[in-house]
């Protein structure tokens, strides 16, 4: 009996011990410019190592509304870039961005942008009908367009996803965007917190399964 007892004992030990030096899930990474490919961020933020946050931007969505940082405060979102007539990877972009809306459906916590990098040709009417082509629910996901030298900033300067070196060669703006194909995580605090290939399910599912979680870490 006392050795039964001794081996339970010592069976509920490493138990016990398992679960409590077993290491947890690390919390999603906070990227700064000195995190991101250094041909992607400005000269002057590339040694940036903290405290990078999405800079304050109102563009108009698809609904012909004014829609910027002021409407995303305590939100997560999605961030991709994109052009309505893009015939090769916006179409599997998007796509794979309706799954991403899909599994939030309905939850005022969550939003998606999708900023044109080609606003001369995408009106608001050519977005509103490029969102309804794609299910897009215009309480959730936001087609912006507006000012270009505005969008490409953003792009640059907070996104980092427009070299500023392609932007140097073709002016103050940039006549040719470089075609991304990355969606971009932001939490609640306009911090980015992950990059993921809109092309690639498993890394969209990767980016679903990192919404969830940085709406654990806000409860």
């Amino acid at each position: 009996m006392r050795v039964l007892i001794v081996a339970l004992i010592f069976v509920v030990g490493v138990i016990i011990a398992y679960f409590l030096t077993r290491p947890g899930e690390k919390p999603l990474k906070v990227y700064n410019p000195v995190d991101v490919e250094s041909e992607m961020v400005d000269k002057d933020l590339v040694r940036k190592g903290f405290g990078h946050r999405i800079q304050e931007f109102s563009f108009t969505d698809q609904s012909g509304k004014s829609y910027g940082s002021k409407d995303l405060e305590d939100k997560i979102y999605v961030a991709e870039y994109f052009f309505t007539t893009c015939g090769t990877i916006c179409p599997v972009m998007n796509a794979e961005m309706q799954r991403v809306q899909a599994a939030f459906k309905g939850n005022n916590q969550f939003k998606i942008l999708s900023f044109t990098v080609d606003p001369e040709t995408d009106s608001v009417a050519q977005m509103k009908n490029y969102a309804d082509a794609h299910g897009a629910d215009p309480t959730q996901w936001h087609f912006l367009t507006g000012n270009k030298k505005a969008l490409y900033k953003l792009a640059r300067r907070s996104f980092f996803v427009l070299k500023p070196a392609e932007a140097q060669n073709q002016g103050d703006v940039g006549s040719d965007f470089i075609h991304t194909n990355y969606f971009v995580l932001v939490d609640t605090q306009k911090r980015i917190r992950g990059y993921y290939d809109g092309t690639n399910s498993k890394e969209v599912d990767k980016l679903i399964r990192d919404v969830q979680k940085l709406m654990e870490e806000d409860l």
